[in-house]
């Protein structure tokens, strides 16, 4: 057993006494660290609708205790949840992060980032029966029947990452561009380099939409 996975970090503060109330809440009753994880993770994906027009990219609101007692969240804070809950309750954990084309189209999103491709999508790993297991909680069931598309089942055996293609079609859904792999934490000094790099008018420009709310201010939020 890696310690590495196990602490609580900055992001992943499971010593926050609301995330601790959270994992030991929503997995009572549960006699496996299987049937914790599964609990967990279908928890994480409903309870909060997937919102990937509201971000806040500002150290506090990445953090996996900013997202309680909200009723939505975007994939950083889910993955961050669900891998904080995890080592709360003595399952390694660790994020993963990718690059992915969603070629059903991503609305107002697409238009304000200029590009299908979403940068630094987020999920986790967490060490079960032995061997790690992909799982990415963000998008909720309702979203997916928006979207035509099956929504992830995770039996706390096999991965449970985005499907690339519409069920029984070959239309593609969801296309992974690149892994960056993982980490004990969430790399924000990265994940705004890369951010910069992919999407530079986001920290230049000034958004005035009424519906997307994007705060990534470099030098004023970047955690030291």
């Amino acid at each position: 057993m890696d310690p590495e996975f196990l602490r609580s970090t900055y992001f992943l503060d499971y010593d926050h006494p609301q995330v601790a109330q959270y994992a030991h809440t929503h997995t009572q009753g549960a006699r496996t660290p299987e049937e914790m994880a599964v609990r967990l993770f279908y928890q994480i994906r409903d309870e909060f609708a997937y919102n990937p027009y509201n971000i806040d990219l500002r150290a506090p609101g990445l953090k996996a205790s900013s997202l309680i007692g909200r009723n939505e969240g975007y994939c950083a804070q889910k993955a961050a949840l669900m891998a904080a809950c995890c080592r709360y309750l003595g399952i390694q954990s660790r994020l993963q992060f990718y690059n992915v084309r969603n070629h059903l189209g991503i609305g107002h999103l697409q238009t304000f980032l200029k590009t299908d491709l979403l940068v630094f999508h987020s999920g986790l790993q967490i060490f079960l029966n032995s061997r790690w297991i992909k799982l990415v909680p963000a998008f909720d069931q309702d979203l997916c029947k928006k979207l035509g598309v099956s929504p992830l089942e995770f039996d706390g055996k096999s991965d449970a990452i985005f499907q690339q293609f519409l069920p029984g079609t070959n239309q593609q859904f969801m296309e992974y561009v690149h892994d960056y792999g993982c980490f004990d934490d969430l790399p924000q000094r990265l994940v705004m380099t890369e951010l910069f790099k992919y999407y530079p008018h986001i920290f230049t420009e000034q958004n005035d939409s009424k519906d997307l709310k994007f705060i990534a201010r470099w030098d004023e939020y970047l955690l030291k």
